[in-house]
């Protein structure tokens, strides 16, 4: 019983240290990464995390940046403007038209994106942070494919539930 609870520990491993409270990535093996997240094709709906609010009417995303709230728990759609190339563990999400985005990561790590979600639409429930990342997070995320302001400030989405949509 002990090893099947340390084989079990060892193999969840990956994933739970995908990224700690800091902000930074312990990114597994290619291998695992691909097993992680599978490929959106058109016309597809990929459901990840825990299932949306059905009665929930979603805000625009512009909206909810315009007085965003520490704290405060939301339902919005954009666009995915970029997601993180090594195992879709963060995404970029943007107004529709344009403009400020936010960068989602998943609540404790428990689920991801695939990898080349870029273009697709998506609806997110989850809980604003606001937050302001050291210069290594900074250089770390950058590094990644994402654009994080130059003073480290932003507005992050830790969400509970994704529903992502290729037209």
């Amino acid at each position: 019983m002990r090893r099947l609870l340390l084989a079990l520990l060892a193999l969840s491993a990956p994933i739970a240290l995908a990224h700690d409270e800091k902000g930074e990535c312990a990114h597994p093996s290619r291998a695992e990464a691909s097993a992680a997240s599978s490929r959106l094709k058109p016309g597809e709906v990929l459901l990840r995390g825990a299932p949306l609010p059905k009665d929930g009417k979603a805000v625009p995303l512009a909206k909810v940046l315009a007085a965003p709230k520490d704290g405060q728990m939301v339902l919005v759609e954009g666009v995915i403007r970029r997601a993180c190339q090594q195992m879709g563990c963060w995404m970029e999400l943007a107004p529709a038209g344009g403009g400020d985005g936010v960068r989602v990561t998943f609540k404790d790590y428990g689920f991801f994106v695939p990898t080349d979600s870029a273009g697709a639409q998506a609806r997110v429930a989850g809980t604003l942070q606001i937050s302001t990342l050291t210069p290594e997070q900074v250089a770390h995320l950058r590094a990644e494919g994402a654009q994080v302001k130059k003073d480290g400030r932003e507005i992050q989405l830790v969400a509970t539930g994704v529903e992502l949509r290729r037209l």
